[in-house]
């Protein structure tokens, strides 16, 4: 209950902060946000002007900048806030497990829906190699009170003799690697239309890797 009500508080938290100048009746600042995750994934960076997003979000050229001082800020805020999604509503569901061991049917629906998530992907993949300003804001604003969140889950799941006794940071960072190798897999990227079969092995086959490890059982 208490790692629900922290991801709630968070997403809510981020939502706040990153809506300054967001029109309720118009919803501009949204629509400038979702033009630019599909611009940016089937364009690239780059490869996308302003003028391009305006026409694609409607909206003339020089409203972009009421909303966000650049066209970087903006690629920062669409990677930011998926992966602030992304990964809540995976410690979310983690956090709601009827039982400790249930990480392979969590994982599974988790890695199946990164399909739908395959341009933020591809966005927060290609570019984050060149910015490092996206590299940090993830870092600062996703991974680490993320991993603070997952950490306070394990430690809960060790204490109560669920997993055997580590440092519960480490086994933390080790799930959301994990996780996050899945979502940037071929699978998910490259592929997008990958079979759910296939999704459905690489996603129980992490899970047993996380449980089991992979040193074969005397």
């Amino acid at each position: 209950m208490l790692v629900i009500m922290v991801m709630s508080g968070f997403r809510s938290t981020f939502a706040s902060e990153t809506v300054k100048g967001y029109n309720p009746e118009e919803d501009t600042r949204s629509r400038i946000l979702k033009a630019a995750l599909r611009l940016f994934a089937a364009k690239g960076y780059d490869g996308t002007t302003t003028k391009d997003l305006a026409k694609k979000a409607k909206v003339a050229e020089g409203t972009l900048f009421r909303y966000f001082p650049n066209k970087k800020a903006i690629l920062i805020e669409v990677a930011t806030q998926g992966w602030v999604d992304i990964l809540t509503d995976l410690l979310t569901e983690l956090s709601e497990m009827g039982n400790y061991k249930a990480v392979a049917q969590v994982m599974r629906r988790r890695v199946l829906r990164m399909q739908e998530n395959n341009d933020l992907l591809k966005v927060c993949f290609i570019e984050a190699q060149f910015h490092q300003e996206l590299r940090e804001k993830i870092q600062s604003e996703v991974i680490i009170k993320m991993t603070d969140v997952a950490e306070a889950f394990f430690e809960t799941a060790i204490e109560k003799g669920i997993y055997r006794p580590m440092n519960p940071k480490i086994v933390a960072q080790v799930f959301l690697g994990m996780f996050a190798i899945a979502g940037f897999s071929s699978e998910t990227i490259i592929t997008p239309e990958a079979s759910p079969q296939a999704l459905q092995e690489m996603a129980e086959g992490i899970a047993d890797i996380f449980l089991h490890g992979v040193v074969a059982s005397c």
